[in-house]
């Protein structure tokens, strides 16, 4: 008879610490700070998973939008926030292309504890429907046979897509001319007026264009072809089986942030990811689950910084 009062003190005492720890977490606020404007892709990103992880495990999450000094205020704010879980970043590659540019009071590697990889988004190489180049190696032919002749554009200097062209042609080996816009939108339009000779762009930029038929795509900058556009060769299958590049999203906290916390948080970030309507919520924008976290988040980043610094030194890129 004692045995069973004892058993059912224990029970009482467990049920009311699971009580306690789910109280704990229904009245949490989780604070992710987002580096860019409201409505743009990483600000998209942060409200469909913190919306999926709050209904499911009952905490409050407060997207807080803080764009500015391309996206190193929020990042170093971020990076003395303290280290108890209840402050993120979302990060994309600038997060690691920024410290071979600039003098920055944060070290990415260091400063920070990798929660999760969230998605991807693949990059491509277009040319205009009127264009002769019918697919990559017919554009790197030309642009041997006339070196220094044909126009890329991408996005302003330093960014992800400028770094994909000088990685391609370091790859390729040829002389092709840079030409930088202040947006994906106003490069993709600049091929659309046949004003240059190729753009490398979001496929989420290019897409309505490729399905009138208005620009041809040449190749996939990731290591894997888009699901919404199998037809789409790789650049790696094209012939330079080293390359591979994308822009990315992902969560960090600050450094020294409980190993335990991370690991709460990369459990629930990435069973969000695997939800089947988040996954369509994502794909709509031609954005891809990554789910990778914790230290294959942290290799990711490490590749990415690494890589990055190579290029910009071999380019000898530099921003005013």
């Amino acid at each position: 008879m004692r045995l069973i009062r004892v058993l059912a003190a224990a029970g009482v005492a467990l049920f009311a610490l699971a009580s306690q720890q789910a109280a704990s977490q229904s009245g949490r606020t989780v604070r992710i700070v987002v580096p860019f404007p409201a409505g743009g892709t990483a600000d998209d990103t942060a409200r469909i998973v913190a919306d999926q992880v709050g209904r499911t495990r009952g905490t409050n999450f407060v997207i807080e939008n803080r764009p500015g000094a391309g996206t190193i205020l929020a990042t170093e704010q971020v990076s003395r926030a303290a280290p108890d879980g209840n402050t993120l970043l979302i990060v994309s590659n600038s997060f690691v292309i920024n410290p071979s540019l600039k003098k920055l009071n944060y070290d990415p590697l260091t400063s920070f504890a990798p929660v999760c990889h969230l998605v991807s988004s693949p990059l491509i190489f277009a040319v205009h429907s009127a264009s002769p180049y019918k697919s990559l190696a017919a554009l790197v032919a030309a642009a041997k046979a006339k070196p220094g002749e044909l126009t890329v554009a991408t996005v302003a200097p330093a960014t992800t897509h400028h770094i994909a062209f000088e990685m391609f042609k370091r790859a390729a080996d040829v002389n092709m001319i840079h030409v930088p816009y202040p947006g994906g939108a106003p490069a993709v339009t600049a091929l659309l007026g046949e004003h240059v000779s190729a753009v490398i762009a979001n496929y989420s930029e290019v897409e309505a264009h490729l399905a009138s038929g208005k620009l041809r795509a040449l190749g996939v900058a990731s290591r894997t072809r888009i699901a919404a556009a199998p037809d789409i060769p790789t650049v790696a299958e094209s012939g330079y089986p080293d390359y591979e590049t994308e822009a990315f999203f992902g969560l960090v906290a600050p450094a020294k942030t409980p190993a335990d916390t991370i690991s709460q948080l990369s459990g629930w970030f990435s069973a969000a990811l695997a939800d089947t309507g988040v996954k369509q919520k994502l794909e709509l924008q031609e954005l891809y689950p990554a789910g990778a976290c914790g230290g294959d988040f942290a290799a990711h980043l490490r590749r990415q910084f690494d890589n990055y610094a190579r290029v910009i030194r071999e380019a000898e890129i530099k921003i005013d």
